[in-house]
């Protein structure tokens, strides 16, 4: 199992959980399906769950929507696989899972292309559509829909690492001896043991030998028993902040921008200029919101794919509480604008485009299991537990 991308912040505004729901049948299954009219139940991350960003729609459509916001992508695809696909109308995950598992396990349900592709033409360009994450494998279905998306690899004090010595030393500062004591490691399991394995000098993409898990778990023991501070976002960014550490995997633009936004852009994600991802210094995530193969879903499941595509809206998801997040409708003049200066530095605007071009794109390690253990068991042994 892989858990979650990203701690959340106290701020997450779950709306609230729904119910499972079992299926309908015989002469009540029309009248129910009529009755969704009115009714729409979204699975997500933060931030599609805030009111900011549900009540206008809500009031729009007339509509009772509840959202219920988790903190992996697995659970949430286990959830749908235990049955739930008659209780979510959407799901909104990681960019691997809609066209690995989701589709192929018969979860998720395509998109009109012709309605919701001549979204992605009006996107960054790095989403020209076909855009291969919202693509089934044959290319030929359109699975989803894109918005927010960041680097995420780790975090420094720039006024105790610069971002030069950052990006150019990169994972090997968690090798440097001299750094044991000065730096976090943020609770954030399967971006951990990606990192780990980049410290370790491995690609955690590609399946691995007993020798890549020797040296795994090597570097996962040296990372722990050095960690000063293990928590969540608010923890370490109040740790940089003041001076307890100096930097911490795992982070980025993400976990960055309430700090920087709260006037600390000395709180500063980075990305690495080399790993051993080939070509790439570190790793990126992309969401993809899909239609749950739900057999009475709601018509408002679509409907607010499109009311999310809205300029307005579009600033509304990138600033909900709790994160900051650059998004895909930047691109359209409309929305980029609603970004005031103190926004756009707070997600780092300045160098996302280098960033991402340089970050390998979030992806599913094929031994995930036997590296958590590892480094669970590191993390434990180095807490005294």
């Amino acid at each position: 199992m892989q858990f979650d991308r990203r701690s959340i912040l106290k701020y997450s505004a779950a709306a609230g959980a729904v119910g499972l729901a079992g299926g309908l049948a015989g002469p009540f299954a029309t009248s129910a399906f009529a009755a969704r009219d009115k009714e729409l139940n979204i699975l997500c991350w933060e931030g599609y769950n805030s009111a900011d960003v549900l009540d206008p729609f809500r009031s729009g459509h007339g509509a009772t929507v509840k959202a219920e916001s988790l903190t992996n992508d697995p659970t949430m695809i286990n959830r749908l696989r235990a049955g739930e696909v008659n209780v979510w109308d959407l799901i909104n995950v990681n960019n691997p899972w809609a066209r690995k598992v989701m589709y192929p396990e018969g979860l998720i349900k395509p998109l009109d292309r012709a309605k919701f592709e001549p979204y992605f033409d009006k996107m960054l360009p790095m989403f020209k559509p076909p855009y291969h994450w919202a693509m089934s494998d044959d290319g030929k279905e359109l699975l989803g829909m894109c918005q927010r998306f960041g680097p995420y690899s780790f975090v420094v004090n720039t006024d105790k690492v610069s971002r030069k010595t950052a990006e150019d030393q990169g994972w090997d500062l968690w090798n440097d001896p001299a750094n044991a004591g000065k730096y976090g490691v943020l609770e954030s399991d399967d971006w951990n043991v990606f990192n780990i394995f980049l410290i370790a000098g491995i690609n955690p993409f590609v399946a691995h030998s007993d020798a890549d898990f020797a040296k795994f778990d090597a570097a996962a023991k040296k990372v722990f028993k050095g960690a000063k501070v293990v928590g969540d976002i608010a923890t370490m960014n109040q740790a940089l902040i003041s001076g307890e550490i100096n930097f911490h995997l795992t982070g980025g633009t993400y976990s960055a921008s309430p700090a920087r936004f709260d006037g600390y852009p000395q709180v500063r994600g980075v990305t690495p200029l080399k790993s051993a991802i080939p070509g790439k210094g570190g790793v990126s995530w992309i969401e993809v919101t899909s239609t749950v193969n739900n057999p009475q879903l709601s018509p408002l499941a679509t409907q607010f794919l499109q009311y999310v595509q809205d300029p307005k809206v579009a600033h509304t998801v990138a600033f909900a509480e709790g994160t900051f997040n650059p998004v895909a409708q930047m691109a359209n003049k409309k929305c980029f604008d609603l970004f005031t200066k103190e926004e756009l530095d707070a997600i780092q605007w300045d160098s996302l485009d280098e960033e991402m071009a340089r970050s390998a794109e979030y992806d599913i390690v094929p031994d995930y299991d036997r590296a958590l253990d590892l480094m669970t068991a590191a993390k434990r042994e180095a807490s005294g537990g």
